[in-house]
């Protein structure tokens, strides 16, 4: 028998008419409503997930296991449920708040899962990485929560595992980095205090560049250090040991000069910064040429770079701090008196032939970027031989074969002057 609606109004305490209500007809919930209000139980989403995968042969195949856990997907909640599949697929089981295990059930297929018995050749590692990827290929909003929670927050429980086991994980996020590519967002949480505690950070960092180097270039590599936010590799070491000698020694005992060398170029990168920042900074402040000089030295005591690189950094400060402002024609003349006023805070760093020619060709490659102060180039030498911040022999040798390529025969023709007299002048000299 069919029901006819009718509209029941009542009048609430207040006095107020509350509002109609249909009577005899049956609303439904909408389906998205439907799941955003419904139970959140990770158990019973195991025990269903362990059902497909008890359906996969042993030994097992990847394609077995991917046609599985895709036919699960079509019934169970994976978006709802994404911690709860990465844990059953790398660590076997649920996992507490702390990273302990919720229970003694586990999936017969996982990460850390020993080789051999009924895995057969099928090694855990590979075949679980081949199995996300595949998954993730299908179900394209797994991708996030893998890399932005999941992995974070298991490598937040790495002292948790063994020393095997935390190289299987190290192998499976490298390869996951760099075949699923996802963020590598997780390596941040090596450089938590608990996690840096006993070497355990710095353990499975060395197995991740280990893995990953053997697969892409030290460049490839630096890059994702780069997007990972790891600010400093060093914040993984231990306090005691939070430095570059035991940063060099470590990886060179563990055979990964690579890193060494990368590490050494990520360093001088940041003292140049520091440098050209500091010069442009204190010579803005009004500083002293002797306040800056003594400045770069209690640097150079500190963190040492090569003399001819910090030549050109003291240069490029100068550069910073100059006033571009000036009339066009007046920035030549501007730019040589500057110069000049700053000499003697490069000099004391301006020794031997390398850092004296490295010099010139910095002011040779700034001055070719910079067309403003092309026609200065000439002057500029002029100030560097006569505050002896280079000599003859350094300004004869660049014009010689020292020179580089950028403007090259413009840079020779408007010095050639001045090389033909200070040949000359060593020539009276020899005599």
């Amino acid at each position: 028998m069919s029901h006819t609606p009718t509209t029941q109004s009542n009048t609430n305490a207040s006095g107020a008419a509350a509002k109609p209500t249909l009577t005899g007809v049956r609303i439904r919930q909408r389906k998205g409503q439907a799941k955003a209000t419904a139970k959140f139980e990770p158990e019973t989403f195991r025990d269903s997930l362990l059902l497909h995968l008890a359906l996969v042969a042993t030994p097992p195949t990847t394609n077995d296991l991917v046609a599985k856990l895709v036919q699960a997907g079509t019934t169970l909640e994976y978006l709802k449920y994404s911690e709860q599949l990465f844990e059953l697929l790398f660590v076997g089981g649920l996992l507490q708040p702390g990273g302990a295990y919720l229970d003694d059930k586990r999936s017969p297929f996982y990460i850390l899962q020993p080789a051999g018995g009924e895995l057969g050749d099928w090694p855990p590692v590979k075949g679980i990485v081949e199995t996300l990827q595949r998954v993730i290929q299908r179900y394209r909003y797994l991708q996030r929560p893998l890399e932005e929670s999941f992995l974070p927050d298991l490598l937040g429980y790495l002292a948790k595992w063994d020393a095997d086991q935390r190289a299987k994980l190290a192998e499976a996020i490298a390869m996951l980095v760099i075949e699923l590519q996802i963020a590598p967002k997780a390596l941040t949480s090596l450089a938590k205090d608990h996690v840096v505690k006993d070497q355990v950070g710095l353990d499975f960092l060395t197995k991740f560049f280990r893995v990953y180097l053997a697969r892409q270039s030290i460049d490839h590599l630096a890059a994702t250090i780069r997007r990972s936010g790891l600010r400093d590799i060093l914040t993984v070491f231990p306090v005691q040991i939070r430095d570059r000698a035991h940063l060099d020694a470590h990886f060179k005992k563990e055979g990964l000069p690579q890193i060494i060398d990368w590490y050494a170029k990520v360093a001088l990168s940041e003292i140049k910064e520091e440098t050209i920042s500091a010069v442009s900074r204190m010579i803005n402040d009004e500083d002293s040429n002797q306040q800056i000089v003594e400045h770069l030295k209690a640097q150079q005591a500190e963190r040492p770079a090569p003399e001819a690189d910090l030549c050109e950094w003291i240069f490029l400060g100068w550069m910073k701090a100059f006033d571009w402002t000036a009339r066009a024609d007046q920035l030549d003349a501007n730019v040589v008196a500057f110069v000049n006023r700053l000499a003697p805070t490069l000099e004391p760093f301006c020794n031997g032939a390398k850092a004296e020619v490295g010099i010139i060709n910095a002011v040779q490659v700034f001055c070719y970027q910079d067309t403003r102060i092309l026609k200065a180039f000439p002057q500029i030498l002029k100030v560097f031989y006569n505050t002896d911040i280079v000599s003859d022999q350094a300004i004869i040798y660049w014009h010689q074969k020292g020179a580089k390529p950028q403007g090259k025969q413009h840079f020779l023709k408007v010095t050639q002057a001045l090389v033909d007299f200070l040949e000359e002048e060593s020539d009276e000299d020899d005599e």
